[in-house]
């Protein structure tokens, strides 16, 4: 692609994901020549605000993709499967952001600041970002896996509601009206479960509630969140044998996925090693003063990952425990893309 101008497609512009991803293009300056935006057909000829002008919402059609340069994809799978490749063969080159192609062995999974060698080569002309749990965990993972080469990783994951999309945000947002309305009624009785029932996103009530089931159940017992993060981190590290274990978790919280990672390593490491890795890995904020403890809120509208509570693991030595949180949408997804388009440029 030439850096000078770019005609560029964003696959699925409306959703929360898509909008970021407008912002991020603007934000960055990244070389657009042209924009063509495509939604669902209800949102045919909506305009969606960019570079101080609009974009009108197009369909997706047998030739949409013609003269594009790059095509960005973030629908579900069933759609990826379909489009993506159609906008490889109309010659763009394409950054897809559902799961369609992350494990296929030709298609690279990439975090830019971890494995940005891995966009030289795309024989399906497709690059995948991972999920946005793994891509927000593995920035922080990959100086102390250059560094010490991680053996065992076992992680609980705290994930926010937009990960589900706008359904998410507006289920919360209901079930907070019920749970507010019946403050007094659950101070009494202690159980939200008297007031809220399940919506159409998960098979519990999600305010004032966790829900330890991220994902559909798959083999072993473990759903579907849990087997990305394993296998994505794998691939996105280049550790076939890295063991990896997990537990995922969706929590009342509107934007920000956050972590803790207890990790062994193929020689012992330090806190302070540790702390020195990530204090200069790209990608990441170390949050270690004091407490270190951040936040999902303080993660939410920036670039890096935020990492803390850094700290020797004292029932293995040579183990480390650490803390990381980052914007689920921004880094775990919209950025990414773009960041991985100007690695393209940058060819």
């Amino acid at each position: 692609m030439s850096s000078s101008s770019v005609d560029v497609g964003v696959v699925g512009a409306t959703g929360l994901v898509g909008q970021e991803m407008l912002r991020v293009l603007e934000e960055r300056r990244f070389p657009v020549g042209r924009l063509r935006a495509y939604a669902s057909p209800r949102s045919e000829g909506r305009r969606l605000p960019f570079a101080g002008g609009e974009v009108p919402c197009e369909v997706l059609r047998d030739g949409c993709f013609d003269g594009l340069d790059l095509v960005i994809v973030d629908v579900d799978d069933p759609l990826s499967i379909e489009w993506a490749p159609a906008a490889a063969a109309a010659g763009a080159k394409v950054v897809d952001n559902s799961a369609a192609f992350r494990m296929d062995p030709d298609v690279p999974l990439v975090v830019a600041e971890v494995n940005p060698d891995d966009m030289r080569t795309l024989p399906r002309g497709i690059a995948s970002c991972p999920n946005c749990t793994t891509m927000v965990l593995v920035t922080a993972l990959a100086p102390l896996h250059r560094a010490a080469a991680i053996d065992r990783m076992v992680v609980s994951t705290y994930q926010s509601v937009s990960g589900a999309g706008q359904p998410g945000m507006h289920e919360l947002d209901e079930q907070w009206t019920k749970y507010d309305g019946q403050s007094e009624r659950l101070r009494r009785a202690g159980a939200l479960g008297d007031v809220l029932e399940a919506g159409a996103v998960w098979p519990k009530p999600i305010a004032g509630n966790v829900i330890p089931l991220a994902g559909s159940v798959k083999e072993a017992g473990y759903t579907s969140e849990e087997w990305k993060l394993v296998r994505e981190s794998r691939k996105i590290l280049h550790a076939d044998d890295m063991r990896v274990t997990a537990t995922c978790v969706r929590v009342p919280v509107y934007v920000g996925h956050a972590m803790t990672a207890n990790l062994a390593f193929r020689r012992p490491v330090s806190r302070d090693e540790a702390v020195d890795l990530l204090r200069e890995a790209p990608g990441v904020r170390l949050v270690d003063v004091g407490a270190g403890a951040p936040t999902p809120l303080e993660s939410a509208g920036i670039d890096p990952v935020l990492v803390g509570r850094v700290r020797e693991d004292p029932s293995q030595p040579g183990a480390i425990d650490l803390w990381v949180t980052g914007d689920n949408l921004r880094k775990g997804a919209a950025l990414n893309a773009v960041q991985m388009a100007e690695l393209l440029l940058a060819q």
